[in-house]
């Protein structure tokens, strides 16, 4: 029992002294940070911080958006009919013209019934004019001329009707491009819901995005774009040529559409973009970094540094991009911006202000 408390009293005496030890030290530091020059109209060292000087320069207001690269014109080739396949006049990945066939499905059964309706025709209208030279003797009455000019017209129309189905056994590219891979072959059976191939015109290609309902004035036809994409490490650009007429009200967006040149095949639909819009241009902004910002209940402020000591002031800001902010109104060009230690800044504190370039305003 005496070892338990004994046990006991080390450690009270212990802990008395790192509470001693603590109180002593604090009031070593405070003595030290009020050295002698201080209670004699001496200045203390400050906080060391780092400030921008304010400058004006032109500020372009960029919008960064998201996108998805299209094709110009693009279409899923079928056939409307069914039929074997006879022959496919098209290599994968192969540019082709618009006009040309590139599949050719049976059709000898149609073959026949033309040949077939074309014979009928051919005696109905022997049959037509027969009739038509008894009317005029008085033979036949105007009736019976009428029947027979009747059959020929229907004759006529059968024939247009199988002709028109000879046709959709052959299938012709619709515009200019390039096809992709087929997924039919020679002496397959083809149905109008198998998929022949796709066939895409890929220059130019247009780029579909959407910006902020609160940009829509700043938006113009022929308005030039910039992007990148993951393929290629590299700016691209395009123009404005389309604008969606009303605003999608459940995104609060407006649908815009850039074609973007593309000879060189490098960009492919369906690629994700990464767009830089510029928007308009600003003379004489004031861009100081977003760190040096400090919002507060009614707004904004800014440390500034005037005579050795760090100021707060209200300001006005206007645009932010990534790295910075413009300011309407609170600051003046040569002001001294502090852009660390907002924290630990405080209104009248001496600083030690290390000036760095303002990359705003290069």
């Amino acid at each position: 029992m005496k070892l338990k408390y004994v046990i006991y009293a080390l450690i009270v005496l212990g802990i008395a002294y790192l509470i001693y030890y603590r109180i002593s030290a604090n009031k070593k530091i405070a003595e030290d940070g009020a050295g002698p020059g201080k209670g004699k109209g001496g200045s203390s060292k400050g906080l060391q911080v780092d400030g921008i000087v304010v400058q004006a320069s032109d500020f372009t207001n960029d919008l960064d958006v998201t996108g998805t690269l299209e094709a110009n014109e693009a279409v899923e080739l079928r056939s409307e009919v069914s039929g074997l396949v006879t022959s496919i006049n098209f290599k994968e990945g192969a540019n082709v013209s618009r006009g040309q066939l590139l599949v050719k499905i049976n059709d000898r059964d149609i073959q026949a019934q033309l040949q077939e309706a074309l014979t009928k025709q051919k005696l109905s209208a022997t049959n037509e004019n027969r009739s038509k030279q008894l009317l005029e003797k008085g033979a036949i009455s105007q009736e019976e001329y009428d029947t027979s000019l009747a059959d020929l017209q229907s004759l006529k129309a059968q024939t247009q009707l199988i002709r028109a189905q000879l046709a959709k056994t052959s299938i012709y590219a619709p515009f200019s491009g390039k096809i992709g891979l087929r997924s039919i072959s020679v002496g397959g059976y083809l149905t109008p819901s198998t998929l022949i191939a796709n066939l895409s015109s890929i220059n130019p290609l247009k780029i579909s995005f959407s910006v902020p309902e609160k940009y829509i004035g700043q938006i113009k036809l022929n308005s030039e774009i910039s992007f990148t994409t993951d393929g290629y490490n590299k700016k691209f650009t395009g123009s404005v040529f389309a604008i969606e007429p009303g605003i999608n009200t459940q995104t609060r967006t407006l649908q815009i559409k850039a074609l973007v040149p593309n000879a060189g095949n490098e960009l492919r639909p369906g690629s994700f973009a990464k767009i830089k819009l510029a928007l308009s241009t600003q003379k004489n902004a004031l861009l100081i970094p977003n760190e040096a910002i400090i919002p507060v209940l009614k707004g904004k402020t800014v440390f500034i540094t005037k005579d050795g000591k760090a100021q707060q002031v209200p300001v006005e800001a206007g645009t932010r991009t990534a790295d910075h902010i413009v300011i309407t109104s609170g600051l003046n060009i040569g002001d001294t911006v502090l852009t660390t230690g907002a924290m630990a800044l405080k209104q009248d504190a001496p600083v030690k202000v290390s000036v760095v370039k303002n990359k705003a305003a290069l």
